[in-house]
């Protein structure tokens, strides 16, 4: 009877996980409208964040890795 419970357990998680598959994604294209909105950006003020991202590459001599150009030698 051990068995049996197995399979029918094993039965069930492959029938869940099947059926996720299925589901339709929650954001529908004339939502993302929404999601682009300024409020929804985690920097309200690109301003300082630009400035507080200049003086963190000027200290580290580093640049780069924060989806901006340039190399690590200092050059654009």
């Amino acid at each position: 009877m051990k068995p049996r419970r197995v399979a029918t357990a094993a039965l069930m998680a492959t029938a869940f996980l099947v059926g996720g598959c299925g589901i339709e994604p929650w954001v529908k294209p004339y939502e993302r409208e929404r999601l682009a909105d300024p409020i929804m950006q985690v920097n309200r003020d690109p301003l300082p964040a630009k400035h507080r991202e200049h003086v963190y590459d000027v200290r580290e001599a580093a640049r780069g890795g924060t989806g901006i150009q340039g190399g690590g030698c200092g050059c654009n």
